[in-house]
């Protein structure tokens, strides 16, 4: 797999926050108002300096576990698509909530994109969606079936999920690089925006230090400080308009995220 993550400064992952989908549970503003924002918050990512933007459909919740209707995935897809258009220079990747790798293997090689978040990669976590089981090996499978140069981005005890038993960091992280074929690893904290542990970064950059590995919640300007040298953080929520999911991106937010990581050493 090209190591497309590779770079001289830490990467700005950033997010396009879909809106809801039709067939949501949550009433949306329709497809087309969906595409506008999309696209707004693509161009504020690039006017901002990002170096890549994850696209998913967080107003679906709440999520099926890991098979979404043909209709998300044809939405999902123009839309993916359009962001590609309205940001040709950032790296797309694509997350298709909970955890439909497969879906979103589909949707990133129709449209171009660089690579796919898988929240729950190897192993089984309980979630507010119930319990869901990794599948590394029918993601890795499909990934060939397709002839797809699309990279693998896997969480590690994702966010808003519980392990069963009392697993080991650093073994869970081995598992999904080593035995699940994870090309970065994501890190986060307990949900949505909720800072992470320095030391779990640690933990992890110490037991696979040739695998990459991304912040995946709560990152802010402030709290880079407390990490070690950084390959990329995925931010979010900080980058909306008042750290308000359902508001728009915020080009100026995005600078001084920017800024930040181009201050922090990269590993």
């Amino acid at each position: 797999m090209e190591s497309w993550w590779a770079g001289e400064r830490p990467w700005l992952i950033g997010v396009v926050h879909l809106l809801p989908l039709p067939g949501a549970p949550r009433t949306g503003p329709g497809l087309d108002a969906v595409e506008r924002r999309a696209i707004e918050d693509a161009r504020a990512l690039v006017s901002g300096g990002a170096d890549a933007v994850i696209v998913e459909n967080l107003g679906d919740a709440p999520f099926d576990a890991d098979h979404v209707a043909p209709a998300t995935v044809a939405a999902m897809t123009r839309l993916v698509g359009a962001v590609r258009a309205a940001a040709p220079t950032l790296r797309v990747g694509v997350n298709v909530l909970r955890n439909d790798a497969l879906a979103a293997l589909a949707i990133a090689a129709a449209t171009g994109s660089s690579f796919v978040r898988v929240n729950v990669h190897v192993g089984a976590m309980v979630t507010d969606q119930g319990l869901i089981e990794g599948r590394a090996r029918q993601t890795l499978l499909e990934r060939n079936r397709l002839g797809a140069s699309v990279g693998i981005v896997a969480d590690v005890l994702v966010k808003h999920a519980v392990p069963l038993g009392e697993p080991v960091l650093e073994d869970v992280a081995r598992d999904t690089a080593l035995r699940g074929g994870a090309d970065v690893l994501v890190v986060s904290g307990a949900g949505t925006g909720r800072p992470t542990d320095p030391d779990r970064v640690r933990r992890l950059r110490s037991a696979l230090p040739r695998v990459p590995v991304w912040l995946g919640s709560g990152t802010t300007p402030e709290r880079l400080r407390d990490f070690p040298p950084l390959q990329g953080a995925i931010v979010g929520t900080w980058l909306h308009r008042d750290q308000d999911l359902d508001a728009p991106l915020d080009v100026e937010r995005i600078r001084a995220m920017r800024a930040a990581l181009d201050a922090h050493p990269r590993d």
